[in-house]
């Protein structure tokens, strides 16, 4: 019997994979006519082309880490990632003053408006691990993860 229910949950689970592939390639269907990139070009000098694409591939997997830390109920460990990493005390990490130079000014807007939602989340997720009320972090982590895609779909550097 046990077997049986491991085979059904096995099929019913690769059905589920299915439908998901089968629906986010709906929505990515290549035949479809794209549409022209209306995002701004910002200019930046090569090397700080780099170091830019460097960080925001580094703001990516710390929210991963955020993520997996949250998952296995690690709200302070998750808190401390988000301040030292994306929040306001990371700015020096990152070499922010330098960058922001070249950012047009709602590029700057966003970058410091994800760097202080990044340590209001570190201020919730540590208010989590005293509460066991996980709603205002997730709704802090949106909040970041909001200004990234707002800046990705305004910028693009050059």
């Amino acid at each position: 019997m046990r077997v049986l229910v491991a085979i059904v949950a096995a099929v019913l689970a690769g059905g589920s994979a299915t439908i998901a592939v089968a629906q986010h390639q709906h929505h990515h269907d290549t035949s479809a006519p794209v549409a022209p990139d209306s995002r701004q070009f910002v200019k930046f000098p090569a090397p700080l082309v780099e170091h830019t694409l460097a960080n925001m591939h580094d703001h990516l997997q710390t929210l991963q880490e955020i993520q997996f830390h949250l998952a296995m109920g690690h709200t302070d460990v998750a808190a401390k990632i988000a301040e030292t990493q994306l929040g306001m005390s990371s700015l020096g990490l990152h070499g922010a003053a330098e960058v922001s130079k070249y950012m047009p000014q709602g590029m700057q807007d966003a970058g410091t408006a994800m760097h202080r939602a990044a340590s209001r989340f570190a201020i919730t997720a540590q208010e989590a691990g005293v509460t066991g009320d996980l709603k205002p972090v997730f709704a802090g982590l949106a909040e970041i993860t909001a200004q990234c895609v707002g800046c990705h779909a305004g910028y693009r550097l050059k």
